[in-house]
């Protein structure tokens, strides 16, 4: 009981927490990760509520730049452009998801063949995307134009997919429009604010007659780990990026995506 109430969400949270804003899908390692380990909770609750855990530790870790951009809204002409490519690289998102809530959560969440072969192939873009003579052009992510953010946002509705990943979507389609490594993460961090808050809140809306939140212990267990760890990951990661491509990652979700097919082929 101890192993299922304590140990588990804490793994999970944990898994929730290391891998949001690296590119390798927090969603496929958590429905796999809980799948194998036999975690189960009606409506998806813990899976769902530890995710604003990970973007609690956005907000901390960006706060005063969050601060300068909202309070700059009414006199500085930057701070109202970066807030406008956020706002437009968000729009896509939000009507794939409208339109596709439903399929991808019912039908897609549920299969861990999908989840493998997105890793497996997001696995592949990875190494090949350090291939790609790229010339960084953008190196602010507060100064990306609006037909960037758009096409990051675009490239983001690939996430909807369990297994892609978003931030490495959006990642990579940034990086393909010029960006460099850290702006296109940064980008990519403040583009998860109002993105996974939007997601989160639909999908407790849309399941809130299967919610259960009896299991109050578990969820919080889960939210302190994800918290924690996202805030130790998204430092490190914009360190690593700086001098470090993105094959850790790519041999990561091959790795994993394979050893899933191996497991579901294995019975």
């Amino acid at each position: 009981m101890m192993y299922e109430t304590t140990v588990v969400p804490l793994l999970l949270g944990f898994l929730e927490g290391l891998t949001e804003f690296i590119p390798v899908s927090s969603t496929g390692h958590l429905l796999i990760a809980g799948h194998f380990l036999g975690f189960e909770n009606s409506g998806r609750t813990f899976e769902v509520v530890i995710q604003l855990g990970a973007i609690l530790a956005v907000v901390h870790l960006y706060l005063g730049k969050i601060v300068r951009t909202v309070g700059g809204l009414g006199h500085d002409p930057q701070a109202r452009r970066f807030a406008a490519s956020v706002l437009i690289a968000f729009l896509p998102a939000v009507f794939a998801g409208l339109l596709l809530h439903d399929f991808i959560k019912h039908i897609l969440f549920e299969s861990q063949a999908v989840i493998a072969t997105a890793l497996i192939v997001g696995g592949v873009v990875l190494l090949l995307i350090d291939k790609l003579p790229i010339r960084p052009r953008h190196l602010d992510a507060e100064r990306f134009s609006l037909p960037m953010a758009l096409g990051v946002g675009i490239a983001q509705c690939l996430a909807l997919i369990p297994g892609v990943s978003r931030s490495g979507a959006t990642i990579v389609g940034a990086l393909l429009m010029g960006a460099d490594r850290r702006a296109a993460a940064e980008f990519s961090f403040f583009l998860s604010i109002p993105t996974m808050v939007a997601a989160v809140g639909y999908d407790i809306w849309k399941s809130r007659s299967e919610i259960d939140l009896t299991a109050v212990h578990e969820i919080a267990i889960g939210f302190v780990a994800a918290f924690v760890t996202a805030i130790i990951v998204v430092r490190w990661l914009l360190s690593y990026l700086g001098s470090h491509g993105f094959a850790l990652f790519g041999w990561w979700r091959i790795i994993v995506g394979v050893a899933v097919w191996i497991a579901l082929l294995a019975g």
